[in-house]
């Protein structure tokens, strides 16, 4: 009997050393973890206002070759762009081309990150 004792003392010991090692375990992986979720939320965030800038510098191109005139334009790349967008539009030829250029979601720390995108579009004659 004293034997048995001597085992379950053992493992007990093992048992409890072993909680330290999932603590340490938790210390390292739960970081991990909370900056890989925020980085996947930021990513789609960023990819949500890539769409807006898709979106908005279409609605100018077509808004550009129906000759609107460029305060129509930028209106209309305004409501569909994300927040802070800038827009500009270039009449070349018999094409418009309109860019939209907006910053990345997110704290200020990422200046150098910007959303882009070019829409080109064959301007349309107008009748009148």
């Amino acid at each position: 009997m004293g034997h048995a004792a001597v085992g379950s003392g053992s493992s007990w010991r093992l048992r409890r050393a072993d909680h330290g090692f999932v603590t340490a375990e938790s210390a390292v992986v739960l970081p991990v973890l909370v900056v890989f979720t925020v980085g996947l939320v930021w990513a789609l965030l960023a990819a949500a206002a890539q769409v807006q800038c898709v979106d908005a510098a279409r609605a100018g191109a077509r808004a550009a070759a129906r000759q609107d005139p460029d305060a129509v334009v930028l209106a209309a790349v305004h409501r569909a762009a994300p927040s802070g967008a800038r827009a500009t539009v270039r009449r070349e030829g018999g094409l418009v081309r309109v860019e939209v250029v907006a910053p990345a979601p997110g704290p200020d720390a990422l200046p150098l990150l910007r959303l882009r995108h070019t829409a080109v579009a064959a301007a349309e004659e107008v009748v009148r």
